[in-house]
């Protein structure tokens, strides 16, 4: 059976179409474009995808009007019956907004957008979207955000901690967020946010492989499951 996967498009999404070439490079199967505003998303997914951007041009709060979006509340099911979620930049923001994740994005430390290669910590190897990497990996991964900033309380910090809920670290901190946090898991590990853009990072024509291991070893173990 053919992978399934979707990805959705918001007003002022644009790195969707990034995210449906890296899916369609690694698994095969271009995947579905779902639009903000369907009401319904199709059977039978395997993933959900929400690409970077800036939906309704960060208005309000980044990723606040977009997690309101009606495709949001089937997202939302989808989330709680197991579907794995990812949310890369902007998607991260949405879920964070929409509740799938604690804690919230705020503006850059230095105030200014930031755009180029990071390195990153693996923090949990053991994730569906982690389980591609060696825990404690080196990997270099692409960011482009201006509110990359990952805030939460010292209780809900220690929670995700604690719980092995940090997928990723930044080696040198490029937005001020809290513990050094790139990316994190939900409590039943199907859901990632993180910052850095993994569908940025799967050819070497364009500069790396890091985020490769990622969509590899999700798929795979999507496709034994």
């Amino acid at each position: 059976m053919a992978f399934s996967s979707a990805v959705i498009t918001f007003p002022g999404s644009n790195c969707d179409r990034d995210m449906a070439v890296a899916l369609e490079q690694v698994a095969g199967s271009a995947p579905l474009c779902i639009w903000h505003g369907d009401a319904e998303l199709p059977q039978g997914l395997d993933l959900i995808a929400l690409p970077g951007g800036f939906s309704y041009g960060d208005y309000l709060r980044s990723g606040a009007m977009a997690a309101n979006s009606p495709i949001m509340r089937e997202v939302v099911r989808a989330a709680d019956r197991g579907v794995p979620v990812l949310g890369v930049c902007n998607g991260f923001q949405v879920l964070t907004e929409a509740r799938l994740l604690p804690g919230a994005l705020m503006r850059n430390a230095s105030q200014h957008f930031i755009c180029r290669t990071v390195s990153l910590k693996v923090e949990n190897a053991d994730s569906l979207f982690t389980k591609g990497y060696d825990a404690g990996q080196e990997i270099r991964i692409p960011v482009a955000h201006h509110d990359g900033n990952y805030f939460a309380d010292e209780e809900t910090l220690d929670r995700l901690e604690g719980e092995g809920r940090v997928a990723f670290r930044y080696l040198k901190n490029c937005n001020g967020s809290r513990r050094d946090i790139a990316g994190v898991l939900n409590k039943a590990g199907n859901v990632l946010g993180m910052m850095p853009h993994p569908e940025r990072a799967v050819d070497a024509a364009h500069g790396g492989t890091g985020g490769l291991a990622l969509f590899e070893g999700a798929i795979k173990a999507l496709a034994t499951a």
